[in-house]
């Protein structure tokens, strides 16, 4: 049951990622015009490069691990928190990467 609430997570995050790059990509041609598929691949690389490295808390575990460390806490447990499924690994997986293949094929 795990298993299809992550996908089912993912799927939700995939088509949020996609109605939003859609809208700005839109909104993009619209100002300044051009081809709206090459730049819906751009959109697509730029957002699944993103997501894949800040989908989880990577970059903020790794600016307080001095102050931790200096106060004497423990790391911080990877894991979902939030109701969330998805670990950052799943959202790199089954979001980030079907985002940036999507883009190649569109910017191809």
């Amino acid at each position: 049951m795990t298993v299809l609430k992550g996908l089912r997570e993912a799927l939700v995050l995939f088509a949020i990622a996609v109605v939003l790059i859609a809208a700005g990509v839109g909104v993009w041609v619209a100002v300044s015009g051009g081809e709206f598929t090459h730049r819906l691949g751009v959109g697509f690389l730029v957002v699944g490069a993103l997501l894949g490295m800040t989908g989880d808390l990577t970059l903020s575990r790794i600016e307080t691990m001095p102050a931790r460390s200096v106060f004497g806490l423990a790391p911080e447990r990877e894991g979902a928190g939030g109701g969330r499924v998805l670990t950052g690994v799943g959202i790199f997986l089954f979001v980030a990467v079907p985002l940036i293949a999507v883009g190649i094929l569109l910017v191809a």
